[in-house]
């Protein structure tokens, strides 16, 4: 039965290594491919208190390569923005209390959207504690234009300048989400950088998936493929996290990530699940049996584990070239740490399994299962 599980975990991490240097040209070539129409934008970013470096990150989405694009800053209410940190050229709206069965960053994301110029013909949507590059408008717009392609979305990288522990393994955890992103079809979109055309949004009848719905990106990826339509992914649209955490906050993070994940795409929360247990559970099968054979079968593990990190960081490096020291450092880290990565991934999925309600900000929110929609409804 450990050798069976040693099998299993081998040939999973092998056939992970597919699409590995095809995903690396695709960075490359993403870096240059952003030339082409530029249509009307309106680009809408939630705020909800005060994120560390939030004036860098708003005065970032001011300051895109862009033409022709309006920034709406949108809040539930005063308190919940700081006036000083919204750029001059950008509008504020104040959503209200809105639907109290919907989550309040879907409620003000409603209420921008409704507030948009009318000669916008695509919504972006951005989180506020990401630090967009300047051509993050431009990547995302590039890859809605593929044929087929409902959403178009970006990533982020966790790049804080202090390297703690729980700085470090946020990154690496994170960094696997990110690796899995690509060209061809992709499972969702991304909350911090979304985009969807105008004409879209309303066939599909965007606002009635995200009613009663905590989780934006999720709800519209649904709608998108449910449509028959793809999410492309765009990978100039990267979008560095440089906020720091600490152990605690850490912890619950990843929990909350995957409880959301387990209410709003659960069969992508129980192959996690799956996979994260078998890994682990043959590194301790080859520990156990300890014989030449099976240590080398943990060594190929590892080494494959450690290979996809580091393209995972070369991959990132292509697009987020601001951070040049930055990556230097955590290059050798997401290498090395890959295993620990997967033990902390193996907690967070198993975590998530227990309890429906998740703490954010002060929330107490309560997780629930919803609806498919017909898409032309």
């Amino acid at each position: 039965m450990l050798w069976s599980l040693i099998f299993i975990a081998l040939l999973l991490t092998l056939l992970g290594l597919r699409g590995e240097q095809s995903r690396l040209r695709f960075y490359r070539d993403a870096r240059t491919a952003l030339d082409g129409p530029t249509p009307p934008v309106t680009v809408i970013v939630p705020v909800k208190g005060h994120d560390e470096g939030l004036r860098e990150n708003l005065a970032a989405l001011a300051a895109l390569d862009y033409p022709d694009y309006e920034l709406i800053v949108c809040a539930r209410a005063a308190g919940d923005v700081r006036y000083d940190t919204v750029p001059a050229t950008a509008r504020l709206i104040l959503a209200g209390h809105g639907d109290p069965e919907t989550g309040e960053k879907i409620n003000n994301l409603l209420a921008a959207v409704k507030a948009a110029r009318t000669e916008s013909e695509i919504f972006v949507f951005a989180d506020s504690d990401g630090r967009v590059p300047r051509q993050w408008l431009r990547a995302l717009v590039t890859a809605l234009r593929q044929e087929g392609v409902g959403a178009s979305t970006g990533y982020r990288w966790h790049l804080p300048a202090k390297l703690t522990p729980a700085n470090i393994l946020r990154s690496v955890w994170n960094a696997v989400i990110a690796g899995g992103m690509g060209p061809g079809k992709n499972n969702f979109c991304w909350g911090g950088a979304m985009a969807i055309r105008r004409e879209t949004f309303l066939s599909l009848n965007v606002p009635a998936w995200w009613q009663g719905a905590i989780s934006d990106d999720y709800r519209l990826s649904e709608a998108v493929k449910s449509a028959g339509l793809r999410i492309a992914f765009a990978p100039a649209a990267m979008v560095a996290s440089t906020d720091s955490t600490t152990f605690p906050e850490f912890l619950s993070w990843i929990r909350r990530q995957m409880m959301i994940t387990r209410f709003y795409a659960p069969n992508l929360w129980k192959l996690s699940v799956f996979a994260h247990a078998v890994y682990c559970g043959a590194m301790l099968a080859a520990l156990k049996i300890a014989t030449v054979a099976s240590i080398t079968a943990l060594a190929m593990q590892l080494g494959v584990g450690m290979y996809k990190g580091w393209n995972r960081v070369r991959c990132a490096r292509l697009v987020l070239q601001d951070y040049p020291i930055l990556f230097q450092t955590f290059g050798v880290l997401h290498v090395f740490l890959v295993p620990v990565g997967t033990w902390l991934w193996l907690y967070a999925s198993v975590a998530a399994g227990f309890g429906n309600t998740i703490h954010w900000r002060g929330y107490h929110i309560r997780l629930r299962r919803l609806a498919k929609l017909n898409p032309q409804t």
